[in-house]
């Protein structure tokens, strides 16, 4: 596997990188005595096997859309930490903006010696968020924990405790929004039952036959048979599909879905913990329907790899919580709230938004060139909005049927070559494609070029 480096220029995001030496100059200088294998070792005593990795590298430096590992291989990266690198990896304006924030003071607990960069985020966020009324922002740590929060929120405001979600749906691994999750290997296998008035509703498959009429009657036959309406604080969905196989919500359902909660005073939560900061090319993927939301839970990209989540909602359901409901020892740290804003502020200086949808075009574009050349009748579909695409692997079109194990082939070949990906999808044979909006153009075509060697590797493994 190749080493050499090169050093991609953000300014302009669609400039060509320039060669570098062998490694980058902090990697050079910082050189591990210990190799992958010897870290694989420690974890297997240190850590619990229900912690897994999709690779069996560990990270030494990374730079933008480019990792090194402990020995000192190059990685191109198109899975950004799952949806969390939007401006890639270690984005220079959310550096500086952190350890800025460092130099003054790094927690005090909101709830305890309030601070200005918690507000200051929460106004951005509040105005960034689609709906011309007053809204509120709660901030938190995880994206589990935005999901809990909206739920207590909706129910608050409602007086009411029913929640739907949806089949294939991904809103944590909590052990309530393991309960909103609609996948059950391997997130839900072996650790219910769990919390009650949760309903599942069908979301639109077209591998399934599933229509945008289908799901919706799907729904109106939920609110008949197990689910009163009167009883439903909130229905939360994913604009995007994440876990589920990146499949976005068609904009006719989402409206419907608008209008069935104003007809019985149900919530509308939009889950953009991943689709959220610019990956479909808009702030938030529900923008893309037209539809407001209630409430909308944030965290990933947000923060440009620093932990940090939250809820944005309409004021007059925000304030639904008595003081002290809301909140968290962490929940919006100073170091974190000043590497979002810094992150947001880098989103909107780079054009990042026009960026994602123009990216998005033209890896759809490409991935419908390498399917029809090194994979005839196995890539399905691609599919996404702005640059949060899918392609889906299956056996043959004639029968469509989902081909998990082509997949994982496709990614540990790319592996090899010094690509990162990553699987999704209820079958396992989609691969997502997270790789930040910041990398070049230079970047990114090699990395699609490993892709298609990816490929055609896999299929030349079915000859044998």
């Amino acid at each position: 596997m190749s080493s050499t480096a090169k050093k991609t220029s953000r300014k302009g995001a669609a400039k060509k990188t320039v060669k570098s030496t062998i490694v980058p100059d902090m990697l050079e200088a910082n050189m591990s005595i210990e190799t992958n294998a010897q870290l694989a070792a420690r974890r297997e005593l240190a850590v619990p096997r229900g912690v897994a990795s999709a690779t069996q590298i560990y990270a030494k430096y990374a730079e933008n859309a480019e990792l090194w590992d402990e020995d000192g291989n190059r990685y191109i990266d198109f899975v950004g930490g799952i949806g969390v690198l939007n401006t890639g990896h270690r984005h220079p304006k959310v550096v500086a903006a952190a350890k800025a924030q460092e130099d003054q003071y790094t927690h005090t607990s909101f709830q305890v010696v309030p601070y200005g960069p918690y507000i200051e985020l929460a106004e951005k966020l509040n105005a960034l968020a689609p709906g011309d009324m007053p809204k509120k922002t709660l901030l938190v740590t995880t994206g589990a924990e935005a999901v809990e929060n909206a739920v207590k929120i909706a129910r608050a405001a409602t007086g009411r405790p029913g929640v739907v979600a949806f089949t294939g749906a991904y809103h944590g691994r909590t052990l309530l929004t393991l309960g909103l999750t609609g996948k059950v290997s391997p997130y839900k296998k072996d650790v219910g039952p769990f919390p009650a008035d949760i309903f599942r509703a069908p979301f639109p498959s077209q591998r399934d036959g599933i229509t945008v009429e289908d799901a919706i009657i799907g729904l109106k036959n939920l609110f008949l048979t197990d689910a009163q309406p009167e009883r439903i604080a909130a229905i939360i969905i994913e604009p995007v599909l994440g876990e589920g196989g990146y499949t976005p919500v068609p904009f006719d359902m989402m409206r419907q879905l608008r209008e069935i909660c104003d007809e019985h005073g149900i919530m509308l939560i939009a889950d953009e913990v991943q689709a959220g900061f610019g990956r479909t090319g808009t702030w938030f993927a529900i923008e893309h329907s037209g539809v407001v939301p209630d409430l909308i839970t944030v965290a990933k990209s947000m923060a440009g790899g620093y932990p940090l989540a939250g809820v944005i909602g309409r004021a007059d359901v925000m304030d639904a919580m008595a003081p002290g409901g809301l909140g968290g020892t962490y929940g919006g740290n100073p170091v974190a709230c000043a590497a979002a804003l810094a992150a947001i502020a880098a989103i909107e200086d780079e054009g990042l938004l026009a960026r994602s949808a123009r990216m998005g075009e033209h890896l759809k574009a490409r991935f419908a060139e390498i399917g029809a050349r090194a994979a005839p009748f196995r890539m399905w579909d691609i599919r996404g909005l702005g640059a949060m695409v899918a392609v889906e692997f299956v056996t043959d079109f004639d029968t469509a049927k989902p081909d998990g194990d082509f997949t994982k082939r496709v990614i540990a070949h790319a592996l090899k070559r010094g690509l990162l990906l990553l699987s999704c999808g209820m079958q396992g044979n989609a691969i997502r494609v997270m790789v930040p909006l910041t990398a070049s153009d230079e970047i990114v075509e090699e990395g699609l070029a490993i892709f298609e060697a990816a490929v055609l590797a896999a299929v030349a493994d079915d000859t044998f």
